[in-house]
């Protein structure tokens, strides 16, 4: 699991927050399993490398047929210089290639006192504050490409619709590590409801 600066701060984009790499691999400190209040200074976790190589997967099983296709199809039908059309989906693999880099180090989120807040975005930053109280249901949930990359991603639910939020991407064990914390701070705050 990464942790560092706010996510998105070492693009320039993020406001606020540093301007520095994203800092090393390491492990969260400052909560055990009694789920006790996180530090402070707790820092950005950042969403695992695994996430990166799935969705760029993904892209090429899209855009790579796509070219050989176009180049096949339209090279058959109407001669071979048409078939630099090819080009055009290979274009699209190497712009997203980049811009689904980004999108990874924008990701993030942080587990504070009284609520888990969480960030994303490149160009149209946002920002998700769900308090512990409010949570209803917190689930973790894998597809069979997920589990194939080994990842999971932890749902929460709210009482209202619109503020649900999801950490796609976990490792198993930090997934379901962040359910049961939550999960616990979820009970507590709502116990003094």
């Amino acid at each position: 699991m990464e942790t560092g600066t706010r996510p998105g701060a070492d693009d320039g984009i993020a406001n606020g927050g540093g301007t520095g790499p994203s800092g090393g691999t390491g492990t969260r400190g400052g909560t055990g399993p009694s789920g006790g209040a996180p530090p402070a200074d707790t820092p950005w976790l950042r969403l695992p490398r695994q996430v990166l190589a799935l969705r760029r997967l993904l892209l090429s099983l899209c855009t790579v047929p796509l070219a050989v296709l176009v180049a096949g199809l339209v090279g058959w039908l109407a001669g071979p210089v048409w078939a630099l059309f090819a080009l055009l989906p290979l274009a699209v693999l190497a712009c997203g290639w980049v811009l689904l880099a980004r999108n990874w180090r924008s990701w993030g989120y942080r587990e504070r006192a009284d609520d888990l807040l969480l960030a994303r975005g490149v160009l149209w930053r946002r920002e998700t504050i769900v308090p512990y109280g409010r949570m209803q249901l917190v689930e973790v949930t894998s597809g069979p490409v997920e589990r194939r990359f080994g990842l999971a991603s932890v749902q929460l639910h709210t009482a209202a619709a619109a503020s649900d939020a999801r950490v796609p991407g976990l490792l198993p064990a930090e997934a379901e590590r962040l359910r049961d914390r939550l999960t616990a701070l979820g009970e507590a705050r709502s116990a003094g409801l």
